[in-house]
């Protein structure tokens, strides 16, 4: 949901994989409205709409040899499992934190304007949010740092042999 963290986790990771010599982009939910989305609402099937752009755009870059991050409120399960079906390694992180946090992290007022019924159509308020059936990882971005979300992130990434990482460099070390 909105201000949960993807942006800020998703940095981290990019920055992560690009120090490790990865081709990444990082598709970020309020640029691509901006540019990619532009013109879109906020209905259920303009939600939908942007996400399956957003999945495109992924697809074509992992295609390609690039990995493809999305940080993007995606509120429907279908449209992600329809994602799933399509992209290869597909990896789905949910960045839960519980809404009385969001709104203390809210610097725009933005729960607080949807709380009172300022905001139609706000995820998670007064649009349903979906939370994932079975997400590669879950983060609980109240409960841990940005980085420790990211190392989780990379950690799961290992274990589906999806990046790696050199330990043969940590037996020449003395302690």
């Amino acid at each position: 949901m909105s201000g949960a963290g993807k942006s800020t986790i998703s940095g981290l990771l990019e920055q992560r994989l690009r120090d490790a010599g990865a081709r990444v982009e990082l598709l970020d939910g309020d640029v691509v409205r901006t540019h990619l989305s532009r013109g879109l609402g906020f209905s259920k099937e303009d939600r939908d709409e942007n996400i399956r752009r957003i999945g495109f755009v992924c697809e074509l870059l992992s295609r390609n040899g690039v990995i493809a991050i999305a940080a993007a409120i995606s509120p429907y399960r279908a449209v992600r499992e329809e994602l799933r079906s399509r992209i290869p390694n597909f990896v789905e992180v949910y960045v839960e934190c519980p809404v009385p946090v969001l709104a203390e992290r809210d610097v725009k007022g933005l729960y607080k304007k949807a709380l009172n019924g300022e905001i139609k159509q706000f995820t998670g308020i007064s649009d349903p949010y979906e939370p994932p059936a079975a997400p590669e990882v879950t983060i609980h971005s109240s409960q841990e740092t940005a980085e420790e979300s990211a190392d989780r992130i990379w950690a799961t990434l290992e274990r589906l042999g999806l990046v790696s990482f050199d330990r043969s460099a940590l037996a020449h070390q003395r302690i």
